[in-house]
């Protein structure tokens, strides 16, 4: 493998244009490996249309009522989070084809990425509302107002921030997907998450490997530009209406936590990348680095304390219903 001159003659060096540019023949090789090992899936295959019927409204047809699914409290808000996240993609390319272009690889990944990340919304819908699973009025309106509002992402003003939070988004999203999966009550559900949830993964591995060479390349900024999201990462779906309720009850459900987030997403890219072994680093590469080192380490405490809480809130909720 090839990549432009390597220069490390400090961060200056290197501007998003010149990592764009000297990051393209990697950005092709994972396209290429992506391509390879992408596998098609049709989203209608996995929905249960049989179960669809007609909604009230101009069809005259029965009114939406929770007892309606099987699909357990805990999936059903989870379900809705992931597809209203989902449901911003317009914004989403916006902000990666803003960034990196619509030319060459780079533009090649940016379409392909977008065409794979539109089923997962097609697809989430298309079975809220077949099975009934959601109030298809609230979920309309949910996502008129979380599309109305846009998105922004925390980390539009630097092409290696844009790269390292994707890296690890994409991981935090395919945990998600995976867990509503396991927590919602339906074998199907569960078998449409998991292909879902796979496609994650391999965006993940994709940004995951585009941020090793970028670690290669120009380490110093790499490593403070990986400090800067782990710090401060929030899930794109922040943004929308009821997302701190929502947030809380898929915490404490086991859905996606402090230790989830700390032990299946963060910890697992930071050691492939072995980022806490790179060596070489100028004094900005190495303060990140011990400021990377010191806030997962406090992280750890804060996951281990939500840990306990959550055992002493279950056990009570446990209590209380035998006392029932």
């Amino acid at each position: 493998m090839t990549i432009a001159p390597v220069q490390r003659t400090g961060s200056t060096a290197w501007t998003d244009a010149r990592l764009i540019l000297a990051l393209e023949e990697v950005v092709e090789q994972e396209l290429n490996r992506h391509l390879k090992v992408a596998k098609e899936w049709m989203p209608h295959e996995y929905i249960p249309w049989s179960q669809g019927r007609d909604f009230d409204g101009v069809l005259g047809g029965e009114a939406w009522a929770v007892e309606q699914s099987q699909v357990t409290q805990l999936g059903r808000v989870s379900l809705v989070v992931n597809l209203l996240t989902e449901d911003n993609l317009p914004s989403y390319h916006h902000e990666i084809a803003t960034m990196f272009g619509r030319e060459g690889a780079w533009g090649t990944w940016v379409h392909r990425w977008t065409a794979e990340e539109g089923r997962h919304g097609i697809a989430l819908r298309d079975y809220l509302l077949a099975t009934r699973a959601v109030d298809p009025v609230a979920l309309e309106r949910a996502r008129m107002d979380h599309m109305s509002a846009g998105f922004e992402s925390d980390n539009a003003h630097s092409m290696l921030q844009s790269v390292a939070y994707v890296a690890f988004q994409e991981l935090a999203t395919r945990i998600s997907h995976r867990n509503t999966g396991h927590f919602a009550g339906d074998p199907l559900c569960e078998q449409l998450l998991a292909k879902i949830a796979n496609d994650e993964n391999l965006h993940m591995v994709f940004y995951r490997n585009l941020l090793r060479a970028a670690l290669e390349l120009a380490p110093d900024q790499a490593m403070a530009a990986i400090r800067d999201v782990v710090t401060e990462f929030r899930m794109p779906g922040h943004g929308m209406p009821g997302f701190e309720r929502a947030a809380a009850q898929i915490a404490l459900g086991g859905v996606y936590n402090l230790r989830i987030h700390h032990d299946d997403v963060l910890q697992p890219v930071l050691r492939h990348l072995k980022v806490m072994e790179v060596d070489g680093l100028g004094p900005d590469g190495r303060q990140a680095q011990e400021e990377l080192g010191l806030f997962m380490v406090g992280l750890d405490a804060q996951a281990t304390r939500f840990d306990e809480r959550q055992a002493a809130l279950l056990a009570r909720r446990a209590a209380n219903a035998a006392r029932k």
